[in-house]
């Protein structure tokens, strides 16, 4: 893990100190990889219109990292704990509209969402009995999910 937080921590560097930005970086480990924290001023510009920017920042980091080392394990980039309540925020709305299909038994849809989305509703939503999730069949990047009550088994 070493080898892989200096290539990060320099691509990240790389990419922020010529653009003048005044940040600190700390490492934590995260699924198969590490994840970076940036802390900074200018959090929000760092981020973006709902994380587009941090989105953009972890793919570049991403690509600079696998450029020295092909099978690099994945960097999640984070930025003053943006990505920490935007995906407690989804699986609350993910989970909100699950109650209401186990309610109504009414099949309802989920917002596009990105695969790393997708597979954090898929698998959140997993735990709940009586609710099943797929993904809509596309060759887009981002999918809607649907949240359906489980059908019962017939005897």
């Amino acid at each position: 893990m070493d080898r892989l937080i200096t290539l990060a921590t320099e691509a990240t560097e790389s990419l922020l100190t010529p653009l003048g930005f005044d940040f600190s970086i700390e490492t934590a480990p995260y699924e198969d990889g590490i994840s970076l924290l940036i802390s900074s001023a200018d959090a929000s510009y760092l981020i973006g219109e709902e994380g587009d920017r941090l989105d953009d920042l972890q793919y570049m980091v991403n690509r600079l990292v696998q450029a020295k080392w092909e099978d690099a394990p994945r960097v999640r980039v984070d930025c003053d704990n943006y990505r920490a309540r935007a995906e407690a925020k989804l699986l609350r709305r993910a989970r909100s509209r699950a109650e209401r299909v186990l309610k109504t038994g009414k099949p309802l849809l989920m917002e596009k969402l990105n695969a790393y989305q997708r597979r954090l509703v898929h698998n959140d939503l997993a735990s709940i009995p009586g609710i099943v999730t797929s993904s809509e069949e596309t060759d887009s990047r981002f999918k809607r999910i649907t949240i359906s009550r489980a059908e019962e088994p017939t005897d």
